[in-house]
């Protein structure tokens, strides 16, 4: 027990070491403005269909899980609301986090990984190019400005599911359903949602570096730096989602 906590103890030191030099990286210049372009392509861009089917397949299935139950009160009418609501303050943010976990944490832990073990990452120190701020530094941000952008690109596609799914077994205008959607929400509503999304795309792009920059023992270390950076991501998400929705109730 005693070497496991040890153990425990003596990654979140380096953790904590490795996003220190990250802020301290970001304000010394030069800054690879190009290299956090590529990116943000790669990191946003390319998640766009995954984002997408997946934002859309929740709104249509939630509207279609909940359709009977509110018909069963009598607030079908509520429906557009209850959704849109569900959707924007909490489904669609973590869903759509743990989908870029998934899919962003492991590209980035494999990519760095395999550069590791290879001796790429030395290669760079030897030719006087700072690997950190080429490498981490540009990925982080990149995370942590195209994570919020997609959730609020899922919650637009997840509220046009929404409105599939309401015309399954019923018939609404989009014009009327989105009407109600916005009649319902408040700013209160989307301000907690978005701020939580930066958080868990700087967690996702620090975690899969980490991991990656300290891959060692070989290409084996490789797929487990990948597996690793995916598993801390997403026990990251549900953390930074508790904390958030306890500060939201405090002071929201």
């Amino acid at each position: 027990m005693v070497p496991f906590l040890k153990e425990q103890f003596t990654q979140a030191g380096k953790f904590s070491m490795f996003i220190g030099r990250f802020f301290k990286e970001i304000v010394l210049p030069p800054f690879q403005f190009n290299e956090f372009i590529r990116q943000c392509f790669a990191i946003g861009y390319k998640s766009l269909p995954l984002v997408s089917i997946t934002g859309f397949i929740m709104g249509l299935v939630l509207t279609i899980q909940s359709r009977p139950t509110m018909t069963k009160f009598g607030a079908e009418s509520w429906l557009p609301s209850m959704v849109s609501l569900s959707l924007i303050r909490e489904i669609a943010p973590v869903v759509t986090a743990l989908i870029c976990a998934g899919k962003i944490a492991s590209g980035i832990g494999a990519e760095l990984g395999s550069m590791k073990v290879t001796s790429q990452i030395d290669a760079m120190e030897v030719s006087a190019i700072n690997p950190y701020k080429y490498l981490v530094v540009t990925r982080i941000l990149a995370a942590t400005l195209m994570v919020p952008i997609l959730v609020i690109f899922a919650d637009v596609v997840g509220v046009f599911g929404g409105y599939i799914g309401y015309n399954v077994h019923g018939t609404i205008g989009l014009q009327r359903y989105f009407s109600e959607v916005i009649e319902h929400l408040d700013f209160l509503d989307l301000l907690p949602a978005t701020i939580k999304t930066f958080f868990f795309g700087f967690f996702i792009g620090t975690i899969g570096c980490y991991k990656g920059f300290n891959a060692s023992g070989g290409t084996a270390s490789v797929g487990l730096a990948a597996n690793s950076a995916v598993v801390t991501a997403s026990l990251s998400i549900f953390i930074v989602d508790m904390l958030a929705v306890q500060i939201t109730d405090l002071f929201f």
